[in-house]
């Protein structure tokens, strides 16, 4: 199986803007973030509904590594533009930089914020910026995870067996709230400081690494979380938390700039409608990120409506 998603920096402008609103430097967010593309950045996917009402430009801000985000952006982008909007996309490295754009109005809207508990930190700073169009998912978790043949069912399995895991966890973005809750309290709440190293860098990489570990029959430690379509490509189990230290699970949310709904009430109208069950969610994903290629977006998304004819009715109606 090959990792195809990888990540896309915004435009050098937009980065500025986020940058500087995060105190004018990269802090906790990495290099991801560093050597913005400028032909990467906003892209005009639509144009509005042909010769209907134009309802104005919206912008979708997302990480294309997190496939979650990915994936209900070009929903969005599909179903607004029907109603009449124009739709850009604009990408970038890492989650302060996506909060800090949305709570500037760089970008108009954040397709999938895990805004109850992961993202927490960039809520507690930008809360008052932003307005939260209600939730689409239900029942998202982190975790650590690890190989099936590994014989090991449980965090508090990992103490005193870090040299058969070289001692690493391996994560994703630094600014993730994954990342973060798996330094700052699963890793010191199982005592596994002494061990383990949490080495960070892209979901993209984390990916490769857990597909080299796999195709070698070794043992890797990987941060993971659900919904995500890597779960079923990969033959990973999620290790038990018994202590809880990854918190209870959350809702997926739609998060938007402050004015958002005032600006685009039918669109603020139809994504509150839109509610997506496991089967939908993973159907969805899959389509997106497996069975098309990088660039054929537009196309997955037609191709998954075509199957949930009667969910985007219901939607529309």
């Amino acid at each position: 199986m090959s990792i195809r998603r990888i990540a896309m920096a915004g435009s050098a402008g937009f980065l500025a803007l986020a940058l500087a609103a995060c105190g004018g430097g990269t802090g906790d967010n990495g290099d991801d973030t560093n050597g913005a593309d400028d032909t990467n950045g906003a892209e005009d996917t639509a144009g509005g509904e042909e010769g209907g009402e134009d309802l104005g430009t919206i912008t979708l801000g997302y990480i294309p590594s997190w496939t979650d985000g990915l994936s209900t952006a070009y929903l969005l982008d599909n179903l607004l533009t029907d109603i009449g909007y124009t739709v850009e996309h604009q990408t970038v490295e890492d989650a302060a930089i996506l909060y800090a754009g949305l709570a500037n109005g760089d970008i108009d809207m954040y397709a999938s914020a895990w805004s109850e508990r992961t993202h927490r930190q960039y809520m507690d700073e930008y809360e008052d910026q932003l307005e939260d169009l209600g939730s689409y998912y239900e029942g998202a978790v982190l975790n650590l995870s690890v190989p099936e043949y590994t014989d090991i069912d449980s965090i508090e399995e990992l103490v005193g067996k870090g040299d058969e895991f070289g001692g690493e966890i391996i994560g994703i973005e630094p600014g993730a709230g994954l990342t973060d809750a798996t330094e700052n309290d699963v890793m010191p709440g199982y005592g596994l400081d002494d061990e383990y190293r949490l080495v960070t860098s892209s979901t993209s990489t984390m990916l490769t690494e857990l597909q080299n570990a796999v195709d070698a029959e070794e043992d890797i430690v990987v941060t993971l979380w659900s919904p995500f379509w890597a779960n079923a490509e990969f033959p990973v189990k999620a290790l038990e938390d018994p202590e809880g230290y990854f918190g209870e699970p959350e809702n997926l949310h739609w998060l938007a700039r402050d004015g958002f709904s005032e600006d685009f009430p039918e669109a603020t109208e139809l994504v509150g409608k839109i509610k997506l069950d496991d089967d939908e969610y993973g159907s969805l994903e899959d389509t997106v990120v497996n069975q098309f290629d990088d660039g054929e977006e537009p196309e997955a998304i037609e191709a998954w409506l075509s199957e949930n004819q009667d969910l985007i009715d219901s939607l529309l109606g």
